[in-house]
């Protein structure tokens, strides 16, 4: 029987073939990534069409801004992103991972094993490995939180730097708090960058700032104890749309149309004030004709509010952002404890205190390159003292944690007949690959590194062990301060297992042939 006749203009791979092809594709984008993991990890330049350059070795910055065409290297960017998303760190440890879990699997394959099976012993490795996690995790003291957020940004900018970031981060975490809800809400929190100065040199206020200024001077620099409405338009007078002609016979006429326009917004800041309220925003603008009018009434006014700040203060305060003053209600106006203007190097800005935490982080650097990456590290910073905050179950890094779960599964494989147990040794071997790019990008020997952990694990009876990139030789990570929130190992077990029986599950390929378009020549003005 001929092939389907739908298949005619398809280019298709099949079987082995297609599996090979993949897993090189996986590989690839593997190795294009290893060097950066780990705190001697080096860093990637990233050029973009209009020649802007990026320095970064941020795993999932370097994966989602490359140009990527393979479907299979899509999916590793994806479980990456997927990643950063859930833990704000191991982006890059997840495409190392799955890469070498499928290394490891097609020498399964050449061998006889079918990928099924493969995948199946990968499921009930993940699930064991998952287990044995709870069992080496720790309970993080108060002492421990910093050293682990720290940990987090091991290689990202100098010692001072990752203190600074670590310190803000994990103080504007417990300022946003709310000990009635049990998830915290990062979005409470505001990063405002500045270009000029040292990184050392950023700061962390209570509440929200904002880089605006009352519309005017006149207006009360600080409220207490207070009500805020927000609107999702503005304050000002309508304009004459479309193409009219107005035949004026009285001149008198247009000012009596203006005169009525300013009655109106009038009226309107006479129901601000018998809604008690004395702070407004507004996502457009405020006619200048009635600031006096609201200067009068004691109104702090602010326009041109860009609506992510809007809705940051309508969660901050409780507050509900309405179309308009006339279809506001009472209700809608949200509370705050202080509304104040201040002043911060030469700039205004607008800092709100809320009912509900909120927190503004204010970055600084000395370029607009280090200002960007200083923004990916308190991203990634923040995410990870989120996490730490919300669980507080913590396991050693250095690359311990993976030989202490692969030392676990060898074992496990033991005790499981058939070809699966094969399954689970690869997998065994697959996650000891982090400890191996740690020492190789260190410039220590990767073999060497990882038979000395593994054997000062089984000797001690230590899951703490890991390798000290400084030394180079086996040292506990929990008395020298590496340390890493569970959940990242996990998520990154997780997304790499996933990703891996995924791309081994596929032995079929169909690639749509691209009709030829001629290109379309420029319009004449003749």
């Amino acid at each position: 029987m001929s092939e389907a006749p739908i298949l005619r203009d398809t280019a298709r791979s099949k079987g082995r073939d297609a599996l090979q092809k993949n897993i090189q594709a996986a590989l690839a984008l593997a190795e294009a990534i290893r060097s950066t993991l780990g705190p001697k990890g080096l860093d990637k330049l990233l050029i973009d069409d209009d020649g802007r350059t990026l320095v970064t070795n941020d795993g999932v910055t370097v994966l989602e801004t490359a140009k990527v065409e393979h479907p299979v290297a899509k999916m590793m960017i994806n479980a990456s992103s997927a990643q950063d998303r859930v833990a704000k760190d191991g982006t890059t440890s997840t495409v190392i991972l799955a890469g070498e879990m499928l290394q490891n699997a097609w020498q399964l394959i050449l061998q006889g094993i079918h990928p099924s099976t493969i995948a199946r012993g990968f499921r009930k490795a993940e699930q064991y490995a998952l287990k044995s996690l709870e069992e080496i995790s720790l309970q993080a003291s108060d002492a421990m939180q910093k050293t682990v957020v720290k940990t987090s940004l091991a290689g990202k900018g100098h010692s001072s730097m990752q203190e600074t970031i670590a310190d803000i981060s994990l103080r504007a975490v417990k300022m946003i708090i709310d000990e009635n809800v049990e998830i915290i809400d990062p979005t409470k929190i505001k990063l405002i960058s500045q270009t000029g100065g040292r990184v050392e040199e950023s700061s962390l206020i209570q509440g929200l700032m904002l880089p605006k200024k009352r519309i005017s001077s006149q207006m009360v620099k600080e409220i207490a104890d207070g009500k805020i409405l927000l609107i999702d338009g503005g304050l000002e007078q309508r304009g004459v749309k479309g193409d009219l002609k107005l035949n004026v016979t009285d001149t008198g006429v247009l000012e009596s149309f203006r005169q009525q326009e300013r009655i109106m917004l009038k009226s309107q800041v006479d129901k601000l004030v018998n809604n008690g309220v004395n702070v407004l925003a507004c996502k457009e603008g405020i006619d200048d004709d009635i600031r006096d009018y609201l200067v009068k009434n004691g109104i702090q006014a602010f326009r041109r509010v860009s609506r992510s700040d809007l809705n940051m203060l309508a969660r901050a305060c409780s507050a509900t952002l309405v179309n308009s003053i006339n279809s506001s209600r009472s209700e809608d106006a949200g509370d705050f404890k202080s509304s104040r203007n201040i002043s911060l190097d030469g700039k205004d800005f607008w800092v709100v205190e809320a009912i509900g935490k909120a927190a503004t982080i204010i970055a600084k650097g000395s370029t607009v390159d280090i200002i960007g990456e200083v923004e990916r590290c308190f991203d990634d910073s923040l995410g990870v003292s989120v996490q730490l905050l919300e669980n507080g179950q913590i396991v050693c890094g250095g690359g311990a944690s993976y030989v202490a779960l692969a030392r676990r599964l060898r074992r496990y494989a033991e005790t499981m007949p058939g070809r699966e147990q094969l399954a689970v040794e690869a997998y065994a071997d697959a996650i000891e690959v982090i400890i191996r790019v740690l020492a190789e990008n260190a410039g220590i020997d990767p073999i060497s590194s990882l038979i000395d952990v593994v054997a000062e694990q089984t000797n001690l009876n230590s899951d703490s062990i890991g390798i000290n990139l400084t030394t180079g030789k086996p040292d506990d990570m929990l008395e020298i301060g590496v340390l890493e929130p569970k959940g990242i190992i996990k998520q990154a077990l997780i997304g790499a297992t996933e990703v891996s029986i995924s791309i081994l599950r596929i032995d079929d390929v169909l690639w749509a042939k691209q009709d030829i378009e001629a290109p379309v020549p420029p319009q004449s003005d003749m």
